[in-house]
């Protein structure tokens, strides 16, 4: 079996939160989006102090979603945009240590992700989903789901290296060999 490097996402790869980065584009298309900016907000600032449970965050976002997605197709046609006009903020330096057999994993929506796999340089992705007849979250890939994911995946395949900006993602650092920090582009081994 040969070792991956796995990455996870969001200020990491990407500058920034992409969910909460889409949100706030998305309110020029549907202004319902302000009521819920305050609170996902609080709770992406409590998840990344590792003081938000998995259930409350589900909780909100399934809550957004119902009120601010109108339909799948319009939000796929939003992703194209957000990401035209955001994908400046994809980390090249990171991006080089990508290899096209790693995987990239996050607890941010298939759906934005997916819209920008291309210049990722891998196609191996695990991301929260969305189930999009009862618009909401079917899997929330967070905490030990990360792992639960990768497990029914790739089984027992050794991570070579595993590269985060947040210790919320403890459960994948203890499968890792190796584990770097990411902050601001700069990158630390702290394992």
């Amino acid at each position: 079996m040969v070792d991956i490097k796995v990455f996870d996402f969001d200020n990491t790869i990407y500058h920034g939160e992409s969910s909460i980065d889409f949100a706030l584009f998305m309110i020029k298309h549907n202004k319902r989006i302000l009521l819920f900016i305050p609170s996902l907000c609080w709770n992406a600032a409590m998840y990344k102090l590792c003081l938000a449970s998995k259930e409350k965050l589900e909780k909100r976002i399934n809550d957004a979603i119902k009120v601010i997605v109108r339909d799948k197709e319009e939000l796929i046609s939003l992703t194209g945009e957000f990401w035209r006009r955001n994908q400046q903020r994809l980390d090249r330096r990171m991006l080089r240590r990508i290899s096209p057999d790693d995987l990239i994993i996050t607890a941010g929506p298939f759906f934005l992700i997916d819209a920008v796999k291309h210049r990722l340089n891998t196609a191996n992705l695990i991301c929260s989903e969305v189930d999009w007849d009862k618009m909401e979250v079917s899997f929330f890939n967070f905490g030990d789901n990360k792992v639960t994911r990768y497990r029914d995946l790739y089984g027992d395949r050794p991570i070579d290296c595993f590269y985060t900006d947040s210790y919320n993602d403890r459960s994948m650092m203890d499968i890792s060999d190796r584990v770097f920090i990411v902050k601001d582009g700069r990158i630390k081994s702290i394992k």
